[in-house]
């Protein structure tokens, strides 16, 4: 496949008795690291726009890349050389990178058969919720797959509750909805946007609209979190990073039909 630029929307609404709610634009790209890349975007190397093994798959800054993805689905029984694999990610820019959340992803018959979102929080912690059908039937936009929170990632939320996770991705368009839940309290978070082929016109274009990348998503994070202090939001300091690498989804919800 070709280097896909996702020019995407992210939403953030807090539930609970202190709302906050927000939205702003982000740039992801989706592929499979082997396929040649816009000039404006190189792999393993320095460029206005990176992706770089070492970011991804497997412990922070000592990534292994596809490798690992490879490894964690044939572990699981998962026949990965029958599939499509996938990163769907946010590219360093310039020099700086920064994931709040990346997403592995395995497809079959173009269709979502296993996914891996791999989180990152501001205090340098990693965690990947592993998410499949225990068949590993296709996942529908409609089946919610359900994990336990294990990793402090927002300083204002407990690590506690669950993470909801709906997943869609045709050929179109990816959509991806993470709800999550501490009894009356949580937050949703989605990521939609359309599928296009990456160009140096379009990357150039996300540098010029979004200037600095992750720097800037990062920043907003930052601003949005002193808002909540502002508001007076309960403070969790810093937790203790979780002691295994990966939890996999523990109960699996379907819409009716």
């Amino acid at each position: 496949m070709q280097m896909e630029h996702i020019q995407a929307r992210t939403l953030h609404a807090r539930r609970g008795t202190l709302k906050n709610v927000f939205s702003y634009g982000v740039d992801f790209v989706l592929t499979d690291l082997e396929e040649a890349t816009p000039r404006l975007m190189s792999r393993n190397r320095f460029n206005l726009w990176s992706l770089w093994d070492r970011h991804h798959g497997g412990a922070r800054r000592g990534g292994q890349g596809m490798a690992w993805f490879r490894e964690v689905l044939d572990s699981r029984g998962f026949q990965s050389e029958a599939a499509q694999l996938l990163l769907l990610t946010q590219p360093s820019f310039l020099w700086f990178h920064f994931n709040p959340v990346s997403f592995w992803i395995a497809l079959i018959d173009g269709t979502p058969r296993a996914f891996v979102a791999e989180v990152n929080n501001t205090f340098g912690q990693r965690h990947c919720y592993f998410c499949a059908h225990e068949d590993f039937r296709t996942i529908r936009p409609a089946d919610t797959l359900i994990a336990e929170k294990i990793m402090h990632v927002s300083p204002f939320q407990r690590v506690s509750g669950v993470y909801r996770f709906n997943f869609n991705i045709s050929e179109t368009k990816i959509d991806i909805r993470i709800s999550f839940e501490d009894g009356d309290k949580g937050v949703l978070a989605t990521l939609s946007g359309h599928r296009r082929i990456a160009t140096d016109k379009s990357l150039m274009w996300a540098a010029a609209r979004r200037p600095f990348g992750a720097l800037r998503v990062l920043a907003l994070i930052h601003w949005q979190a002193a808002k909540l202090y502002l508001k007076r939001a309960p403070f969790l300091k810093r937790q203790p990073a979780p002691t295994k690498a990966i939890t996999v989804s523990q109960n699996l919800g379907r819409a009716s039909e």
